[in-house]
């Protein structure tokens, strides 16, 4: 085994490295997957409408903020694109560029109207700190009607795209191909899938013969297939080739890791499970990045930290911090901080995962669990250097243990630092379960193997979204 267990260091398995996390992987086909991790969070439809919105809400601002009195022209043109920048990125957070997002009109309404907020405060502070005066009520109530407008443009926008998006008509078709055995975790995969970006119209076995291949095809063009997504084997080479130079084709590990960014932990094998070794440069950007943030966060953060002391400390007996072994770094156990949010007797019977509605919970501990008050004590773990902003969460050693004999590699999650957020947190709703530790591993192992300062920002501002909606908090 590429992970074996070693009872000398906390019965937590010894990990393999190497300079690349799958050995077989080309330099052309890495390349690929870092182009289609721009698009991580959004599908090239969401790509296109967040730069339609952009230059349609640039031009509202430009044109409005132009007529202020005391704005040139050069100045209106910087404003309108900092309006849009912080358009674009209230969207982004709040989840306006997700799929399932516009499923639901409601739902769009009101997060566009919390991102058009977003981006007038944003003006607000600019036009009061960057021209270092304070502006008149008049200046302010000029900017009203371009950012009415805005607004009026983005409902719009969104509601035609959201009336196509129930119409179906961004649904990508794809094929299946490969043995019922073979073709079941892609198929389960797909359609548990939140966004429903794919349909699967057909199963096939593989062609065999020329005539197979050419019907194939032809099926595939009349009814607009978007990919052939092939699982397991049993296709000659040559008909291979020739298949994919007529129709698009994909490998389930590239369908998986491209399409629908997770890892098909099934399909690990022993060869390609090493662990990466990050460049010093990398490691040391992004230390600097994660010191930086934890002391900014910890410094605007401090009034709520004290508040919360208190609260603790008036709502129930015992301590205020939690604090509890968990593995780390390569399995290094290592002492995580929480403000407690439980009574303190709650483990009196043994370690247990947290459920819904759980008993143990204190007044003031549901209200810090909902909003991940309960997290900010973690920042000084990551200044530490024991955790990282970004990664797996970390998980208690009995837990690592239990599921790691259950689940294949689940220790290659600790190949990077656990995280206070990480790309499972975002993606998959808190768990409780092994099978919840399952689909958490296969998005952890993405991290692991496309990990990047670009990945890392990215997972940030969608946790913005999981912290305002309250997504997976127990």
């Amino acid at each position: 085994m590429a992970l074996q267990a070693d009872p000398a260091r906390q019965g937590l398995g010894r990990l393999k490295s190497g300079p690349n996390i799958w050995a077989n992987e080309t330099v052309a086909e890495t390349k690929l997957i870092m182009l289609a991790m721009l698009t991580s969070f959004v599908t090239s439809e969401m790509l296109a409408l967040g730069m339609l919105e952009f230059f349609l809400c640039w031009d509202a601002a430009y044109f409005g903020l132009r007529d202020m009195a005391g704005v040139d022209t050069a100045e209106a043109a910087l404003l309108a694109v900092i309006v849009c920048a912080a358009l674009t990125a209230a969207s982004f957070c709040v989840g306006l560029y997700r799929p399932e997002t516009f499923r639901n009109l409601l739902r769009t309404v009101i997060k566009t109207v919390m991102a058009a907020l977003a981006a007038l405060i944003c003006l607000s502070l600019v036009l009061t700190f960057g021209r270092q005066t304070v502006p008149s009520i008049q200046k302010l109530a000029a900017i009203l009607w371009p950012s009415v407008l805005c607004l009026a443009l983005l409902l719009t926008i969104r509601m035609i795209f959201g009336y196509a998006m129930r119409l179906r008509l961004f649904i990508r078709r794809i094929v299946i191909m490969g043995a019922p055995d073979d073709a079941a975790p892609t198929i389960r995969a797909v359609n548990r899938q939140a966004s429903h970006a794919f349909d699967i119209i057909g199963r096939l076995p593989p062609a065999q013969t020329r005539d197979e291949l050419d019907q194939l095809v032809a099926q595939c063009r009349k009814r607009r297939v978007w990919a052939i997504v092939i699982t397991g084997g049993g296709m000659a080479p040559g008909l291979l080739a020739s298949l994919s130079a007529r129709q698009r084709v994909m490998g389930e590990q590239k369908f998986w890791e491209r399409e629908l960014r997770r890892v098909d932990i099934d399909r690990i094998t022993e060869e390609r499970a090493i662990c990466p070794m990050p460049s010093l440069t990398t490691s040391a950007l992004r230390r600097l990045w994660d010191v930086l943030l934890s002391l900014t966060l910890l410094t605007f953060t401090l009034p709520v930290i004290i508040a919360t002391w208190i609260a603790i400390r008036l709502d129930s007996p015992g301590p205020v911090f939690y604090r509890q072994e968990r593995a780390g770094l390569g399995g290094r156990p290592f002492t995580l901080i929480k403000f407690r949010s439980m009574r303190v007797d709650a483990e009196a019977s043994g370690p247990v995962w947290a459920s819904a509605k759980d008993s143990r919970v204190t007044r003031i501990g549901q209200i810090i669990r909902l909003t991940r008050i309960d997290e900010l004590p973690q920042l000084v773990n990551i200044l530490r250097g024991e955790m990282s902003f970004i990664g797996p969460r970390p998980e208690r050693p009995i837990f690592v243990e239990k599921l790691a004999r259950e689940i294949p590699f689940y220790e290659l999650r600790m190949c990077v630092k656990p995280g206070l957020t990480g790309w499972a947190q975002v993606n998959y709703p808190y768990g409780a379960s092994v099978e919840d530790a399952r689909m958490k591993l296969s998005y952890d192992l993405y991290y692991v193997r496309h990990g990047s300062i670009l990945l890392d920002a990215m997972i940030l501002f969608a946790t913005v979204r999981v912290i305002l909606f309250q997504e997976g908090a127990r």
